[in-house]
């Protein structure tokens, strides 16, 4: 009789041990492995393209930070309504915080200073989205893939990932048939002010977004952390036969477009100037996608001469 107690109490530790195995997920940030007992249900993101990722797996964060700035830079994919928002992200509330009970935390770049705080809180997650020493875009996916691992949404991430790499070629085809068989080179900056401009480079995620449609940079720009260098405006003029995209919001913008500078440069003479609406630029992985398609519909909106 005790054989047999003993040998149930056994066949039962192994079952609970089993189901523990079963529950617990394992993923890697910058920092190293992490385990969880179970998979989370709430979720803070305090990196807006750890936002972004979280939204796009179907993952509804209970906090998220500055909200209003993600409305108006980020735009896609919408943060739904209720969502609380905890701050800035740089010095998100920490009562705020405390309050929503998060799972787990999930910051990125420019936050690495608040992981011991908030690991007071919560798990922490901390990935290591962007620097001159990666593909940022490649890394993107990485990332996106360990979140879905964390979530239990591999399958709906792959599925998503593949969907994008498709609709490159579809946004492509629009491109040649609009410009014809040869596609014009492309270089998309953000105006600083009148005299500066962010211009995108070989490491940034609007760049990635235009190879992978086939197009090549109008301007050479090194890597670097975030993919843009600060110009001066004076030297959009090197871009002689290729087109100039600009980021909105550009506040200030239509004086700047009045300037003798800017009227004498070869690109504004040749009409090859357009905007692209709101879309983040140092996002996750799928807003290259984004990227793709808004700049797709600014290139449609010049003339192919």
């Amino acid at each position: 009789m005790v054989v047999r107690c003993l040998l149930r109490l056994v066949v039962l530790s192994l079952g609970l041990l089993a189901s523990f195995q079963t529950l617990a997920v394992t993923v890697t940030d910058a920092r190293g492995e992490h385990t969880f007992d179970s998979v989370p249900q709430r979720i803070v993101t305090i990196s807006w393209a750890m936002t972004e990722n979280a939204l796009e797996l179907g993952i509804e964060p209970v906090g998220v930070a500055d909200i209003e700035g993600y409305t108006t830079w980020v735009v896609r994919p919408p943060i739904p309504e209720g969502v609380a928002d905890i701050g800035k992200r740089q010095e998100p509330s920490i009562e705020r915080l405390a309050e929503l009970e998060p799972d787990v935390i999930i910051l990125s770049n420019g936050q690495e200073g608040l992981v011991d705080k908030l690991s007071q809180i919560a798990p922490v997650l901390y990935f290591d989205a962007f620097s001159a020493e990666q593909d940022n875009a490649e890394t993107a996916r990485d990332i996106f893939m360990e979140m879905a691992r964390l979530f239990g949404k591999e399958a709906l991430a792959r599925e998503k990932l593949n969907a994008m790499d498709a609709e490159f070629g579809e946004l492509e085809s629009k491109l040649h048939a609009h410009f014809g068989e040869t596609l014009p080179e492309v270089t998309g900056v953000r105006f600083f002010n009148q005299a500066i401009a962010l211009v995108y480079g070989s490491n940034s995620m609007s760049q990635a977004a235009l190879n992978k449609m086939g197009i090549q940079p109008a301007m050479t720009v090194p890597a670097s952390q975030w993919g843009f260098a600060q110009r001066k405006i004076i030297e959009l003029s090197k871009i002689k036969d290729g087109a100039l995209l600009y980021f909105k919001p550009a506040p200030g913008v239509e004086d700047l477009f009045d300037s003798p500078l800017w009227q004498a440069m070869p690109v504004a003479r040749a009409g090859r100037v357009a905007p692209v609406e709101s879309t983040w630029s140092y996002g996750g992985a799928l807003s290259v996608l984004y990227l793709a398609r808004a700049q797709t519909e600014a290139l449609l909106t010049i003339d192919p001469q």
